[in-house]
């Protein structure tokens, strides 16, 4: 299985500069946490050598840097790997990393270890490294929130699976209420994509059914745990899952004409067949990433990423922040 075990897996930083007019009307330094769907570059001294770097369709951005290119700010990678396999600081505020858990460690994921290593940071600590390093948040950032996936693929099957993801999505709420309680105040957290729809669920013995409700019971217990601990009226949720479904019924009329069937980055060209080390040379089509929705068996293309990036800039406007 491709990335499903690495897979879902973000501020200003990395030396970027910010716009003065940035398209959102308002400055936001970014601050993101989470997994690969949101990794601005964790990989990129490794994957570059093959003309990767991101988990989507190389050299396309994933939605993070677009949502905080919007706001004006640059993200870069909090921390990258390189051929040492240890965790390098960058001083980015890009801590979302390829293959991170909510909380569980870095341990139980053997795919490309020989290339990686197990050193992903699962988001309690990403978290913690940030306090660490910064001491707090303030209400000049936005800071997005986007883990569960890999808990998710890696849970296993209902009806055994749901204790552990209803502790990871318990767990992340709590993280989100730490994030609130350390002076954030623009904080989007955005639910569990329906990973059955991915081309890893379409795959499966059951079509996807059990990820499809592993999912949707991970984004029921982390809006019951926001709701119980008072922080609902306090962030932004932003929901993946209702999301990727619309897309789906619609995908032609957003610019696709590839749905969940095939991937953009080809498999017998693509290393390892994972979007991190995808590159135009290995596309299955030059306009690939512009016309698949999954570059890989998990992870959205450039094309995807960005309608979702312009969905979550409506969500926030719509809070009266920015617009």
């Amino acid at each position: 299985m491709v990335f499903a075990t690495l897979a879902a897996c973000g501020g200003n930083g990395g030396g970027g500069s910010a716009s003065n007019n940035p398209a959102g009307g308002i400055h936001l330094q970014t601050v993101s946490f989470g997994d690969s769907l949101s990794d601005v570059g964790t990989y990129a001294p490794l994957a570059t050598a093959v003309g990767g770097g991101r988990f989507t369709t190389n050299p396309g951005q994933v939605w993070t840097q677009l949502v905080a290119q919007y706001y004006g700010d640059t993200l870069g990678a909090a921390f990258t790997i390189g051929f040492d396999h240890q965790l390098s600081p960058q001083g980015g505020f890009g801590y979302a990393e390829g293959g991170s858990t909510v909380a569980t460690p870095a341990n139980l994921n053997d795919f490309l270890v020989d290339v990686i290593g197990n050193i992903e940071m699962p988001v309690n600590q990403q978290v913690s490294s940030y306090l660490a390093a910064h001491g707090s948040f303030n209400a000049g950032q936005l800071v997005l929130v986007w883990a569960g996936a890999n808990d998710v693929l890696r849970a296993g099957s209902l009806p055994a699976a749901a204790p552990t993801v209803r502790t990871a999505a318990t767990t992340l709420a709590q993280l989100v209420g730490q994030i609130v309680q350390n002076g954030a105040t623009h904080v989007v957290v955005v639910n569990v994509p329906n990973i059955g729809l991915s081309p890893t669920g379409r795959a499966s013995s059951d079509g996807g059914a059990n990820l499809a409700q592993l999912s949707q019971l991970f984004n029921d217990t982390l809006n019951a745990a926001l709701q119980s601990n008072g922080l609902q009226g306090k962030v932004i949720q932003v929901d993946a899952y209702g999301w990727i479904n619309q897309i789906f019924a619609n995908f032609q009329a957003n610019g696709f004409t590839v749905s969940n069937t095939s991937q953009a980055c080809d498999p017998s060209k693509t290393p390892h067949d994972t979007a991190l080390l995808c590159s135009p040379p290995t596309y299955t089509t030059p306009n690939a990433d512009q016309t698949y929705m999954f570059a890989d068996d998990l992870h959205p293309t450039t094309h995807m990423h960005a309608l979702f990036a312009q969905f979550v800039e409506r969500q926030i406007a719509s809070t009266g922040l920015g617009h």
